[in-house]
């Protein structure tokens, strides 16, 4: 049976294994009892089997020892919780779309103290939406990244004196459309951003 899809989404709940052997997928779906050498390893496994499952991945919270090493964290769908209310709404004719549905998936993370290794001891697979298909998978907050020759171009169009949107527009032609670059408007513009409040804090390092 062929998976529905629904404005760039897919419909219904998603079994990992219905297109992959149960061999191939567990090797990048988390399970209790795995076990990673540091949290940022746990969160990158999480962002990758989000990017391969069709969802976004979002960071929950971090408890950390009186030597501020972290013992436990959790990791969240992007759809878990709802929104908070914001009273400015009422002043809007129309007020913003709710996206997040109180979905449960997630994968905890608890420190081993006897191997010093972060374990998985809480997992919930199941999501109560839709997902991203794969041709919409990279547009995703937390799969989208500029790599180093994407930044070549938007650090090359910057040096050229080119405005940021036609810059983009200019660099989504050269793959068949904006939609095919693995980064956002807005992701070149907090990378030029960010670039540039790094060179003013080494000026000011430097001027010391």
């Amino acid at each position: 049976m062929q998976p529905e899809y629904n404005n760039g989404h897919l419909s219904g709940n998603l079994n990992v294994e219905s297109n992959n052997s149960h061999e191939h997928a567990a090797s990048w779906t988390p399970r209790l009892g795995m076990e990673f050498s540091t949290t940022d390893e746990a969160w990158n496994f999480w962002v990758s089997y989000a990017g391969k499952t069709g969802f976004d991945a979002r960071k929950h919270y971090s408890n950390k020892n009186k030597d501020g090493v972290v013992t436990s964290t959790r990791f969240l769908c992007g759809k878990e919780g709802h929104r908070s209310r914001d009273k400015r709404e009422s002043q809007y004719k129309s007020s913003r779309a709710e996206t997040r549905t109180g979905c449960n998936a997630r994968m905890g993370i608890i420190l081993n103290r006897e191997t010093n290794k972060y374990q998985v001891h809480d997992f919930v697979a199941e999501h109560n939406h839709i997902f991203y298909r794969p041709d919409m998978i990279h547009l995703i907050p937390s799969q989208r990244k500029i790599c180093p020759l994407d930044a070549m171009d938007i650090d090359a169009a910057d040096h050229a004196g080119i405005a940021p949107k036609a810059a983009h527009v200019f660099s989504g032609e050269v793959v068949g459309g904006t939609s095919n670059l693995g980064y956002t408007l807005q992701d070149r513009k907090n990378y030029l951003r960010s670039k540039r409040q790094r060179s003013l804090q080494y000026g000011e390092a430097g001027a010391r």
